[in-house]
């Protein structure tokens, strides 16, 4: 009977407060009504796992013993597979495979890489008829002295045949298609069909993406967004070693970006292969903006049938370095998304951090999606679309 009583007094109070112009509650009325206000704000962000990071070097194996960083994730069969970048003591960037059931437990993780790219292969120290510049340039890409970097694994159509695009890191940086049958996948038969490079000779590209889905009838590859939104289209992927893709390789400022102060200046290129939505593409992009040493990830919704229209896209990151995983290993206050995946309606988006190891951040995908078209939604539009 106490406590009825002081509920019902307390109601009168709240009553008297509310009713009256001036007196000692009314300053206990304003903060209640700014606290409203901002619980009814929600920022956009990925949580991040609290078991980060899920993917470290391993001593025992000697190709993987520096870095293990920059993950593709694709989902069959219940279950995300993983390929991710890997360099060891030969400073040879390779390509190593784990797996989970729930997306962030790994429970099977080969002892052996699954790729290696191995033309052109370059020794460490470099040797005496290697150029230097190119050597330095390589070793600079993520502290590799070549091999390949950066995977994207990703099925069309629920086709029998996965396509992995990658970047060849040997005194360049081009991109480079291969392609394993699914079966091949899952049994862990690693029989790969011989790379191909894509991107013209002499000129510097990665962080191309093919589209988990045909669009009007012809693959699709999303190959930069600045300073536009840039797409290839293609009736087949069976490239022939001659035949390349043209590409502006944008750096810089998204045309008719939100401000000059905006946190996405510098644009340096998309993150995982695209996830189709209700509402559109979902793209992640890494940025930085005038502390350079800082990478963070960015999140866009592309227009289905024209993705080259970009519907909406986040104002602030959504994915940044604040954690000591992000900002202590080979290159500190990265965080590079490169693999996503949806598993039972959340949002698992993988990323390097550091340059050295592998970590997870999630969202419930629809209030994710929700809110990401709360934000401004800018007017940037591009016919640049190429075709063959």
């Amino acid at each position: 009977m106490v406590i009825k009583h002081s509920i019902i007094k307390r109601k009168r109070t709240i009553k008297k407060t509310v009713k009256g112009r001036k007196n000692k509650y009314d300053r206990t009325k304003k903060v209640v009504k700014i606290s409203r206000k901002k619980s009814a704000k929600t920022t956009i962000k990925l949580k991040k796992n609290k078991k980060n990071p899920i993917i470290s070097p391993r001593a025992e194996n000697t190709w993987e013993t520096w870095q293990t960083f920059n993950p593709t994730a694709i989902l069959i069969e219940k279950k995300i597979h993983f390929l991710y970048r890997a360099i060891g003591e030969d400073c040879l960037s390779r390509v190593g495979y784990a797996a989970s059931d729930n997306g962030s437990d790994i429970y099977d993780r080969l002892p052996y890489p699954v790729y290696e790219h191995l033309s052109q292969q370059q020794s460490f120290p470099p040797k005496a008829d290697q150029p230097l510049s190119n050597n330095i340039f390589s070793y600079l890409s993520g502290g590799s002295w070549g091999g390949a970097e950066d995977p994207r694994i990703v099925r069309v159509d629920e086709e029998n045949v996965l396509y992995m695009t990658y970047t060849i890191c040997n005194g360049d940086l081009r991109v480079v298609l291969t392609s394993i049958k699914v079966e091949d996948f899952l049994n862990k038969k690693w029989k790969w069909k011989s790379p191909v490079i894509i991107s013209p000779p002499g000129e510097l590209h990665k962080n191309w993406v093919i589209f988990p889905n045909k669009i009007n009838g012809k693959y699709a590859i999303l190959l930069s967004v600045v300073p536009e939104v840039e797409v290839a289209y293609f009736d087949n992927l069976d490239f022939d070693g001659t035949t390349f893709i043209n590409s502006m390789r944008g750096f810089g400022p998204l045309k008719n970006n939100f401000s000059k102060n905006c946190w996405d200046k510098w644009i340096r290129g998309v993150g995982p292969v695209p996830i189709k939505t209700k509402y559109g593409w979902l793209i992640f992009y890494h940025a930085i903006d005038n502390d350079w040493s800082k990478y963070k990830v960015g999140a866009m919704l592309l227009d289905l049938e024209n993705p080259t229209k970009i519907l909406y896209r986040s104002k602030k990151p959504v994915l940044e370095p604040d954690q000591l995983y992000e900002n202590n290993g080979f290159k500190g206050g990265v965080v590079y998304a490169s693999g996503a995946v949806v598993k039972n309606g959340n949002l698992l988006v993988y990323y390097g951090s550091a340059d050295n190891y592998i970590c997870v951040a999630s969202a419930n995908l629809d209030k994710f999606l929700e809110e990401l078209k709360k934000g401004q939604q800018p007017k940037l539009k591009s016919k640049m679309t190429r075709k063959k």
